[in-house]
This record gives structure tokens, sequence and C-alpha cells, in this order.
């Protein structure tokens, strides 16, 4: 008797070690990094255009997730994009996260400095190197305070329909995802303290011609999460690809390119969110599994393999025509996160999502790299409508290979 009753001890303390190893944490942390004196803006591929003001303040901005003894990070900066190289700077100066769980996205604004290093027709760049190490120590801070600010936590995770005025697809009004999907840490006395906001759409209300620096309808989206009770918002980008963009049509067919419409749509988006994951269930312990694999792409387009070349960043070999990046896939509770490296096309996204096995499946476009457009075989050079997007994306088989490979992560997770 007195062995049964000692096993069943030693089963159950057993049993609350366990639980108590796999308590969830979260903490998620700010740095701003708006520029000062301001520099230059860059939309695209070319020279960067002056700027004379700003609205709102460019910021990079952690959140840090932990159940048991693995932790992954999920890092948002104010950029059009936020290459590998940039992205590895900041990893190498996080010690307590591995590299391959740190997970660095970009929101899309078309109205910050140029992180690529693109030429500027003058033999040169408009790229500010200093100011770009200065954002990857912010960057690292934030990831590194976020930790520090670890602390018990349940987590909502929802979908569903973001309604209202929004977004569109500029080349076919209808051909967009609709989906917003929200992460929400609760702390123990009941309150939210983080809430990360995963929705594709272009941030270019002002975009880079109207000489103001900007995070665009990000800032206003995260300032009304704090504002509505939702704690420090976050945003990660969606495959919001050709071209998925903010939807400012005015009543008489003109876009409306002011702050006030950035401050709309952010708020709306906000308000979304919020309401979608109101109701969700918490989840007190979720787990968190990370894996991830290196990717290498083939690079067909003469002007973009000249611009990675060229570029003061290093951004690809210069003896080779290819880049190897690096796709993550992440499980947090109930829901699956898939990384992209660059701007995916709706229906990829679409796909993607419908062949992962999460309740939630979550795409975070431009993140861990920030490799142009990626648009299918069939699509690629087809229409002259998608010239655009052809000629700043890697190659037709582009899209082939990110499917291919990430479909490979989802299974192999499946089978463990």
């Amino acid at each position: 008797m007195r062995t049964i009753r000692f096993i069943i001890l030693v089963a159950v303390a057993l049993g609350q070690a366990s639980f108590l190893h796999a308590e969830f944490r979260a903490g998620i942390a700010v740095r701003v990094v708006t520029p000062e004196p301001l520099l230059p803006v860059s939309g695209g591929v070319g020279p960067s255009n002056p700027v004379t003001q700003k609205q709102g303040d460019l910021t990079v901005r952690a959140m840090v997730l932990e159940s048991g003894s693995t932790r992954v990070a999920f890092v948002s900066t104010d950029f059009l994009g936020f290459p590998a190289v940039l992205g590895d700077r900041v990893r190498r100066q996080v010690k307590s996260i591995p590299p391959g769980h740190i997970l660095i996205g970009a929101t899309h604004t078309h109205s910050a400095p140029d992180c690529y290093g693109f030429p500027n027709g003058k033999g040169g760049t408009d790229a500010d190197l200093d100011y770009l190490d200065f954002v990857c120590n912010e960057a690292a801070e934030a990831v590194n305070e976020a930790v520090s600010k670890l602390q018990p936590a349940s987590l909502r995770i929802a979908t569903g329909k973001a309604n209202g005025k929004i977004a569109y697809n500029y080349y076919a009004p209808q051909l967009y995802d609709p989906r917003c999907s929200v992460m929400q840490t609760v702390g123990r006395d009941g309150k939210p303290f983080a809430t990360l906001v995963n929705y594709a759409i272009h941030p270019e209300v002002l975009g880079s011609s109207q000489g103001i620096l900007s995070p665009d309808m990000v800032g206003p989206l995260v300032d009304r999460i704090t504002a509505g009770g939702g704690g420090t918002g976050i945003f990660m980008n969606g495959a919001q690809g050709g071209m998925v963009t903010a939807d400012v049509r005015g009543p008489d067919g003109k876009d409306v390119q002011t702050w006030e419409e950035c401050q709309r749509i952010g708020h709306l988006l906000a308000d979304e969110a919020l309401r979608i994951v109101r109701s969700a269930a918490a989840q007190p312990n979720p787990a968190i599994r990370c894996t991830g694999r290196d990717v290498t792409l083939p690079v067909d387009s003469p002007m973009l393999l000249a611009i990675m070349k060229m570029s003061p960043l290093r951004l690809a070999d210069p003896d080779k025509k290819s880049i190897t990046t690096h796709v993550n896939l992440v499980h947090v509770g109930d829901a699956q996160i898939l990384t992209l490296p660059g701007e995916a096309l709706p229906n990829i996204g679409y796909y993607l999502k419908r062949k992962m096995t999460g309740r939630h499946n979550l795409l975070f476009g431009l993140t861990n790299d920030a490799l142009g457009y990626i648009l299918t075989k069939e699509d690629w050079n087809s229409f002259e409508r998608y010239n655009y997007v052809t000629r700043t994306s890697l190659g037709e088989s582009t899209a082939e290979i990110l499917i291919r490979e990430s479909l490979k992560l989802v299974e192999q997770s499946a089978a463990k």
C-alpha cells in the first residue's frame, strides 16, 4: 500500500513539475527609430524621395513567447522591407533566443528610409548605413527587453473577416484575403498586455512622394490597439502582393492620401482585430514549436540580381545567381505560423493557408527576408497587368520552390 501511495505522490509531483516547466510566458517591447534629422524615404526600386515632415514615429516592436525551454520572437519593423543581412545583425546581438527562432518582418510602409541600398541613379545609394546599424541595435534591444519582461500569461487566438473599407486589390478589387488573425497575451490580472495583428495590406496610404516620413496606417493601428485595451500592438503583414493595398478610393474615384485616411484605416483595422479576438477562449499553457529550413532560390531577374550585388549591404553572393533564405513554421497553441520572405500574391496565400494544419493559420509576409514579389509560374510574365510584379520578382520558379519547401515543413510537423 505504501508503495502505491509513493508512486501516486511521485506521479503527482512530476505532473506538477511538468506543468510548471511548461508555463506560458510572454513579453513585448518597443523602440522608436525615427531618424533625426529625417532621412529620405523609399517606396521601391530606385532613388529615395526627400522629406520635410513626419506623421507618427517609426518603431521596431518585439513580442517574445515562451513555453518551457522554447522561446520565439516576432519582430516587426516599420520599413518597406528588412533584408536577411540586417536581420542577422539583430540576431547576433540576442543571446537568449536561438537565431532561427527570431522572426523579423517588415510592415511594408512606403514612407521610411531605404533598407536595401537601392541605386540612386548617381552611382551610389540613398541608404544611410549608420542609421541601419542604429535600427539593428534598437531591434536587438527590443528583443532583449521583451525577454526581460516575460511574465506568466494566457493566450487568445482568433481569425475572422475584418469588415469595412480597409483593403482591396488594385489589379482585381475582390482578389484579396479579408481574414484577420489575432494573437493576444493576457496577464494574470485578466488584462491583455500585447496584441498581434496579422493582415495582408500595403501600408501605402501616404506613399513615398509626399515628403512625409511615416509608419503609415500601421502607426494609428497600434496606437488604437493600446487605446482599445489591447495592450501594446504589433503588426505582421500577410500575403499582400500584387497589389493588395489600402482602400483609399474616395467617392470621386480619386485616392485619398492623407494622414487622416491613415488614421481611419488603422483605427478600423484595430477595432476589427479587437472585436475578432474578444470572444476567443484563453489558452492557459499553449505549447510552442519552432522549425525552419534554408531555401535556395534562383535569381532570374537581371535587375534584382544587379541591385543585390551592387548594394553596400551585400544582399547576394557576387559569384552566384541564387540567394538562400530561411523559412519558419511556428506552432503556438492551436495556431500555425508560416513565414514568407517577400510579397506573395493572394492566391498563394490562400493555397498555403488551406494546406496548413492549424485551427488558425497565419502567414507572416516579408519576414526573414525581403525578396520582392512571389507569383506563380503561370502568372509570371503572363499578363500586361503583371509587368511590374514580374520585373520585381526573383523569377518564375520562386513560388513553386517556396510552396514545396514550406509544405514539407507542414508535413513533417504533422508527422511528429
